[in-house]
């Protein structure tokens, strides 16, 4: 028989750490990180990582892999992820994969295969260089005509996703589309999302940062600077970091950039719904505004009986 796996997934601020731990507890789970922002040393705060003493009462999983100066390719956290997850099945507890980033995600409970095509930093300064000039919609439209099967899946926005398929192509010569295959993964998949009405997650996210500022955020990203980490890393560009940067270089003002902040995280949660998929039949979708985390676990614990019996 096929071991289990449980995604727990969903926008940022929807819960997921809540529920995590709570499944963690009752179901002897351990928790494995899904999100791509958490795997970097030092950014704590702005991550909003599970704290020392959550991560003392269940046992974490790929958060503080990297230093902030390093990138974590996705084949590599693929197999980190999967190596976790045989670690904790091996172990008799229930692997909890937990986090808002989709590719993460995806990568993992779809089995893909990732092109083996290292990143090339010379290629992608240039295209970086052309989304300043140009405008992401402008890059997107080059990827379009490469490949525009890969154009179609990735938003125009994300400029990462699209400067890395754009990367394949041109490296590899053939579309990334055309190299990312799937393997069904060796374990059986239990999806659960959480979600809230839009309104209610929005005062959620705002509640979020705000806490992030008493917290100590703006310390937080002062002494990752101070320690020599560049403004134009990739850890240091992500959502919180740039602007807290953008503060500590006078170029806003603190309330400017907590007001960015939060409005950036609401365009990520459209993204992030935008992936998962409010109407995809595989994911077990669960409005907190509707019942409770306990409600919830509930639901997943009938899930996984149903799966057993």
């Amino acid at each position: 028989m096929k071991s289990l796996v449980v995604a727990i997934v969903g926008p940022t601020a929807a819960g997921k750490t809540e529920l995590s731990m709570l499944a963690a507890w009752r179901l002897s789970g351990e928790i494995i990180s899904a999100d791509s922002r958490q795997v970097y040393r030092g950014m704590d705060v702005g991550t909003a990582k599970a704290t020392p003493e959550q991560r003392a009462g269940v046992r974490h999983h790929l958060i503080d892999v990297v230093a902030p100066d390093r990138v974590l390719s996705l084949a590599e956290y693929q197999q980190m992820a999967m190596d976790a997850i045989g670690e904790v099945a091996a172990r008799g507890h229930l692997p909890l994969l937990v986090g808002g980033t989709g590719q993460y995600v995806s990568a993992v409970l779809e089995g893909w295969r990732i092109p083996a095509v290292p990143p090339d930093p010379a290629l992608r300064s240039r295209l970086e260089a052309d989304v300043e000039a140009q405008g992401p919609a402008a890059l997107h439209a080059r990827l379009s005509e490469v490949d525009p099967a890969a154009a179609a899946r990735i938003d125009y926005r994300n400029v990462r996703r699209v400067i890395r398929a754009l990367e394949v192509c041109l490296v590899a010569g053939r579309p990334i589309s055309a190299l990312q295959t799937k393997e069904p993964p060796p374990f059986e998949v239990v999806k659960m999302g959480l979600t809230w009405p839009r309104s209610d997650l929005y005062a959620r996210i705002d509640a979020r940062v705000d806490r992030m500022i008493e917290l100590g955020l703006v310390d937080e990203v002062e002494r990752l600077a101070e320690a020599g980490y560049d403004w134009q890393l990739t850890a240091m560009t992500g959502l919180g970091y740039r602007q807290i940067g953008q503060y500590l270089r006078g170029e806003v003002s603190l309330e400017e950039a907590v007001a960015l902040i939060k409005r950036q995280t609401r365009r990520l949660v459209q993204q992030q719904y935008n992936w998962f998929g409010l109407d995809d039949p595989a994911i077990e979708w669960m409005n907190l505004a509707e019942t409770s985390f306990e409600g919830v676990l509930v639901h997943l614990t009938r899930l996984l009986d149903r799966r057993a019996g």
